[in-house]
């Protein structure tokens, strides 16, 4: 699917998940699971692997914290910003540590600037 096709998936997805009329052969057959504890206040988890499936992402609450940046003047700054922790567990039977990795580090790099995934095609 292209981004337009898949965010119109997306949708459809969420308004019968939203709806309750998810049927379970519409939740089964997926390779990577996304989860939210964020929703109980919690920043983190150690999601544990649907059977069948590769991976799970773990989202953690989306909190105000400083941060530190570096200004146009390439000095360093404390700063409030919106934060959320992921995690990540897979199955190393199919998932090498390194890519596994850096799908996560892509994954945080669309999240703080969604306009990447126009690019990445």
């Amino acid at each position: 699917m292209n981004l337009r096709e898949m965010a119109d998936a997306l949708g459809e997805l969420i308004s019968t998940a939203k709806s309750g009329r998810t049927q379970p052969a519409d939740m089964s057959g997926g390779t990577i699971t996304i989860t939210n504890v964020g929703v109980f206040g919690i920043d983190t988890g150690t999601p544990i692997i649907n059977p069948g499936e590769s991976a799970i992402v773990c989202f953690g609450a989306i909190r105000k914290q400083p941060w530190v940046v570096t200004n146009a003047a390439g000095e360093d700054e404390i700063v409030p910003r919106w934060i959320t922790q992921l995690s990540m567990s897979f199955d190393h039977r199919l998932i090498d540590g390194e890519l596994g990795s850096k799908f996560l580090a892509d994954l945080a790099a669309l999240m703080s600037d969604p306009s990447r995934a126009l690019v990445w095609g």
